[in-house]
C-alpha cells in the first residue's frame, strides 16, 4: 500500500509542475477511486464527448482480490452558470477480478455516473455505479460503486 501511495504522489507531483495542463475534457487524467473497489482511476478522452475510463484497484469485500476494468463512456455535458461543467455519463466495458490462486472472474460492466469538471483547474470529481455481469468461470451479478478525483495533464 505504501508503494501505491508513493506512485500516486509522484504522478500528481509531475502533473502539478507541468506547464501544459489543460481542461478535463481533453488529454489524460489519473487519480484515485474510493469505494468498492479502491485504487487508481485513469481517463483518456477520445473526443469532446467520449472517453476510455479504466481502473486498477483492490477489493475490500473479498480480501486480496485485484480488480481491473476498462469502459468506453459517453458524456452528456451540462454547464452551471456558463462556468463549471457537470457531465452525466454512461458506458460499457469489461472487468477482470483475480483473487489469489482462484480462477479469475471475467465479466461485462455497465457504468453510470456524474462528474464535476472545474473551469479553471485541471481536476475532476466523479461518482459512479457499475452493475457487473460476470461470465467466467460462472454467471454472477454484482456491482461496483465509488467516488474519486483525477488530475489531467499531457
Amino acid at each position: 500500500m505504501k508503494t501505491l501511495r508513493t506512485i500516486i504522489f509522484a504522478i500528481l507531483l509531475t502533473g502539478l509542475y507541468s506547464t501544459q495542463t489543460f481542461s478535463q475534457n481533453h488529454g489524460f487524467g489519473i487519480g484515485i477511486l474510493i469505494g468498492e473497489p479502491t485504487g487508481i482511476s485513469m481517463k483518456g478522452w477520445l473526443s469532446s464527448k467520449t472517453a476510455i475510463d479504466a481502473g486498477l484497484a483492490w477489493s475490500f469485500v473479498e480480501e486480496r482480490s485485484l480488480h481491473f476494468h476498462a469502459d468506453y463512456i459517453w458524456h452528456s455535458l451540462h454547464r452551471i452558470d456558463n462556468q463549471d461543467e457537470i457531465p452525466l455519463y454512461y458506458g460499457i466495458g469489461g472487468r477482470i477480478k483475480i483473487k489469489g490462486d482462484q480462477d479469475a472472474r471475467i465479466g461485462l460492466r455497465m457504468v453510470f455516473g456524474i462528474g464535476y469538471m472545474f473551469e479553471d483547474a485541471p481536476f475532476d470529481l466523479f461518482l459512479e455505479i457499475a452493475p457487473i455481469l460476470d461470465l467466467v468461470p460462472s454467471t454472477k451479478m454484482s456491482a461496483n460503486a465509488g467516488f474519486g478525483a483525477r488530475f489531467f495533464f499531457h
